[in-house]
C-alpha cells in the first residue's frame, strides 16, 4: 500500500534564524544529538514507516548535506523501485529557483508525472519527531480527504514562528494562519493552539491541479502554508486536520521546530536528560545516520598521579571517537573526535565534530561548530560583553563559535 505514495522532503532552507550555525550549510544538515544531521529524523521516520521512494529538494548551500545522503542513505533496493534521491534546484519550468514549498514540488512535477502515485506526502526536513507516516496516510484515506495537514498541540506563545490551524470538531480545517501574532486557540484550551507540522498527505491529482493553478497567479509566494491550503479552504475542499499524539499517553507527542539557536541548543540539551522526552535510544524506532568509523570514546587520568587531573564526564552524551584527558565535561553534547584537556571544564554545551578544548579552557552555555581549537586558559561563556566582541550571542546569552573559526 505504501508504493502508491511518493514522498518530497523539502530541504533547501536556508535557516537564517539558525546563523552563523547555516554560515556553510542548509538546515537540514545542522548537526544535531551528536552524531546525527537534522534531516535523519525525516528519513529515519520514512523508513520505519515503510515508505521507499523519496525525493530530497535541496537548495542553499547543499554540498554537505548531499554528501550526507550519498554515504549514508544510499540503502534501497534500486533494482525494485526504491530510491531516496536528490533533486537540487535546476530551473526545469523557468529562469527562477525555488521561490517557495509549493514552487518546488511545481519545479519537480516531472516526478509525479513519472511515478503516478495515488498520494504524495509532503515532508519538512528540519524538524526533530518520531512519527509513524503510515498512521496519517491511512487517516487521509479514511477521512477522504483532499489533504490531510499534520497537527501538534503548542502553547499559544509560539504562534509567531508557526502555522496556525484552526479545526473543527469534526478533525476538518476551517482555517490557516502563517506566523499570526493573535493566533486562534483550540476551543476549550485557551492557551494552546494547533501548530502545522509542514508535513501534507495529497491526493496526486489534487495537488498537481492546485500547483498549476498556483503557478499561473501573479500575486503568489507559492507557498503551501501562505497561499495554497488557505486557498484550498476558500474553495470549501476537504482538508482533515491530523492531530499527532503520543499513542501511549494521548498527550501531545514530541515534535520540535529548531529553527532557532535557543530551540536548537535546548533540544540538545534535553538529550542528556535522566529521563528525556525525546529517546535516542529506543530500539522498536530506530535512528539511522552516516558517521565515519570512530574508536570507542574514553576518559584518561583518575587523579591518582595529580591530584585533580581526573577525566570526567557526568550526564552528557559522548560520540566515539572522544577523548576527555583531565578535564571535567557536564550536561553537554560531545560529537566524534572531540578532545577536553586537562583541567579544562565543559558544562551545559555542544561541542561539534573535531573540537579540541585546550588545557584550563572555561566554557559554558555555548554551542562550538566543527573544527574549533580553544586555545589553553580561554573563557568562553562567563562574560556576555567580552563574549559579543568575538562570538555570536543570543538574546539569552547562547555563545555560538562558527565552524572553524580562529580563536587567537
Amino acid at each position: 500500500m505504501m508504493r502508491r505514495v511518493l514522498t518530497f522532503i523539502m530541504a533547501g532552507g536556508k535557516g537564517e534564524r539558525l546563523w552563523p550555525l547555516t554560515k556553510d550549510r542548509t538546515k537540514p544538515a545542522v548537526p544535531f544529538g551528536g552524531i546525527y544531521r537534522i534531516i535523519d529524523f525525516s528519513l529515519s521516520n520514512c523508513i520505519n514507516s515503510g515508505l521507499r521512494r523519496v525525493y530530497i529538494l535541496t537548495q542553499y548551500k547543499s554540498a554537505s548535506l548531499h554528501r550526507h545522503i550519498r554515504l549514508g542513505w544510499n540503502i534501497l533496493a534500486s533494482e525494485l523501485g526504491e530510491y531516496i534521491e536528490l533533486l537540487p534546484a535546476q530551473q526545469r519550468v523557468g529562469e527562477t529557483w525555488y521561490l517557495g514549498t509549493a514552487d518546488a514540488i511545481f519545479q519537480n512535477v516531472y516526478a509525479l508525472e513519472m511515478d503516478k502515485p495515488d498520494e504524495v506526502l509532503i515532508l519538512s526536513g528540519d524538524h526533530i519527531y518520531r512519527m509513524n507516516y503510515y498512521s496519517m496516510i491511512d487517516f487521509h484515506r479514511d477521512t477522504e480527504a483532499d489533504l490531510t495537514v499534520g497537527v501538534v498541540e503548542v502553547p499559544k506563545e509560539n504562534s509567531r514562528s508557526l502555522g496556525v490551524v484552526q479545526v473543527d470538531g469534526d478533525c476538518l480545517v476551517t482555517g490557516f494562519e502563517e506566523k499570526p501574532a493573535v493566533p486562534k486557540t483550540i476551543p476549550g484550551k485557551p492557551d494552546t493552539i494547533y501548530a502545522s507540522m509542514g508535513i501534507y498527505v495529497f491526493n496526486s491529482k489534487v495537488l498537481l491541479q492546485e500547483l498549476q493553478d498556483d503557478s499561473r497567479r501573479k500575486d503568489s509566494s507559492h507557498d503551501f502554508g501562505k497561499d495554497i491550503i488557505p486557498r484550498m479552504i476558500r474553495k470549501g475542499m476537504r482538508i482533515s486536520a491530523y492531530n499527532f499524539l503520543d499513542k501511549r499517553s494521548g498527550c501531545p507527542a514530541y515534535w520540535r521546530d529548531i529553527g532557532t539557536i535557543s530551540a536548537y541548543y535546548e533540544a540538545n540539551l534535553d538529550l542528556v536528560q535522566v529521563d528525556p522526552v525525546f529517546n535516542l535510544y529506543d530500539r522498536e524506532w530506530p535512528l539511522r545516520t552516516y558517521q565515519e568509523q570512530c574508536p570507542p570514546a574514553k576518559t584518561v587520568f583518575a587523579g591518582e598521579e595529580i591530584t585533580g587531573r581526573v577525566g570526567l564526564v557526568l550526564d552528557s552524551l559522548v560520540s566515539g571517537g572522544c577523548i576527555v584527558s583531565g578535564g571535567r565535561v557536564q550536561r553537554s553534547v560531545l560529537a566524534p573526535q572531540v578532545r577536553v584537556n586537562s583541567y579544562s571544564q565543559i558544562s551545559d554545551s555542544i561541542l561539534m565534530e573535531g573540537v579540541n578544548v585546550g588545557r584550563y579552557a572555561k566554557v559554558k552555555n555555548a554551542i562550538i561548530d566543527k573544527d574549533v581549537a580553544i586555545p589553553q586558559g580561554m573563557v568562553i561563556g562567563y562574560d556576555a560583553q567580552e563574549d559579543k566582541k568575538r562570538f555570536f550571542v543570543t538574546d539569552n546569552g547562547i555563545v555560538v563559535v562558527a565552524k572553524g573559526t580562529e580563536i587567537k
